[in-house]
């Protein structure tokens, strides 16, 4: 099989690549090489195997041709981070939303050959996980953002109108949509464009709900990617991995080859029509993950907890795995400790730039961190 993966030279492309490529798949990587990820070009994990296409996502001549021969669509191109995407609302809605509508209307002009399409949406996508009632049990509830006046008091943990705690639970697929920023709305926009062209089209095409993906490969000189390679630029430079509100936050980590994997079963699954969670299931604090990697790199620095909070944020959100397992027979097998070990060890010969302070300094200026 031919498979085009867009965005294919970043963190997870590059891994679902190496499995395609091992499962003797031909593999396009089409990327922009966006500097703020790739800054010093093409990187030098990237297999030789894969054909390179350097490109814009928004450029339907490139992006057609890179098409023409192809069995299967992967499509992962999209500017990442929740905080820049508040401020850079054109750029994130162009390139994400835009750039998948092009995508798709190449696609559907080659529908008599490509098979598969798979798409990466986000557990941004839901804002809010999903809360039961501690007092009553009553569970599958589907709360709003805290209410500013809370978070202005230091109260972190979610509540009912008469003051009923509220406690996460898994966060399955059913649970209504409530993004909470730019980046996640553009996630949303992908899935929802992806799953509709292709009953529209018979394209055979699933949307992977991807939870806190980390690994090796991360860009760690942006500091708008993921929390975990936030944390690992900041102690690769000696400093203090800051936590918002208590740190105590909790997040479904899965690890980068779980990710990759799960991919890979979706381009030769004969599902179809499915927005699928990504996740393990498992809860980790964000203090705990700082934590983590700062004994697997053995360094004595605690995470800082700023006690500010950042607009749009949400407290808890834990996937549910079933419905994957059923679907692709997918089960993550990489638990968080082990996972953030391999990390550390990939870590120890990286360098990074720190520059969260610059990215936290452009969130309080524009009133989006308090």
């Amino acid at each position: 099989m031919r498979v085009l993966v867009t965005g294919g030279a970043g963190f997870i492309g590059s891994h679902l690549a190496d499995r395609l490529l091992a499962a003797g798949h031909h593999v396009r990587a089409f990327d922009s090489l966006d500097p703020q990820v790739h800054p010093n070009g093409p990187p030098d994990y990237l297999d030789a195997n894969v054909e390179l296409v350097v490109g814009d996502v928004r450029d339907e001549a490139a992006l057609g041709k890179a098409m023409d021969d192809i069995d299967a669509v992967v499509h992962l191109a999209a500017v990442v981070g929740v905080g820049q995407s508040m401020y850079e609302i054109r750029r994130y809605m162009d390139v994400n939303t835009v750039g998948c509508a092009v995508m798709l209307e190449q696609l559907v002009a080659r529908r008599e050959r490509i098979q598969r399409l798979v798409v990466a949406s986000s557990m941004s996508i839901y804002g809010e996980g999903q809360y039961r009632n501690a007092r009553t049990g009553e569970g599958g509830l589907a709360p709003s953002l805290r209410p500013e006046a809370q978070l202005a008091e230091r109260r972190w943990e979610l509540e009912t109108a008469a003051g009923d705690a509220l406690e996460p639970e898994r966060t399955a697929e059913s649970k209504p949509l409530l993004p909470t920023s730019v980046y996640a709305i553009s996630k949303r926009d992908h899935e929802e464009l992806c799953l509709s062209i292709g009953a529209a089209y018979n394209v055979p095409t699933l949307a992977l709900r991807l939870f806190n993906v980390y690994g090796p490969r991360q860009a760690l000189s942006n500091p708008y990617t993921g929390v975990a390679a936030i944390f690992a630029s900041r102690l690769l430079n000696g400093h203090a991995p800051v936590a918002f509100e208590d740190g105590l936050q909790t997040r479904d980590f899965v690890h980068v080859s779980d990710v990759a994997r799960a991919f890979h079963l979706a381009t030769e699954s004969t599902a179809t029509g499915a927005a699928l969670n990504v996740c393990t299931g498992e809860a980790s604090s964000i203090f705990d993950v700082a934590q983590g990697l700062a004994q697997g790199l053995n360094l004595a620095i605690e995470p800082e907890l700023v006690g500010r909070y950042r607009a749009g944020d949400i407290r808890h959100c834990i996937g549910d795995p079933t419905r994957a397992a059923q679907l692709l027979d997918f089960r993550a097998d990489v638990d968080v400790k082990a996972g953030l070990g391999e990390l550390a060890t990939w870590l120890a010969d990286q360098e990074a730039d720190d520059r969260v302070d610059e990215a936290m300094d452009e969130l309080r200026q524009r009133g989006l961190e308090r």
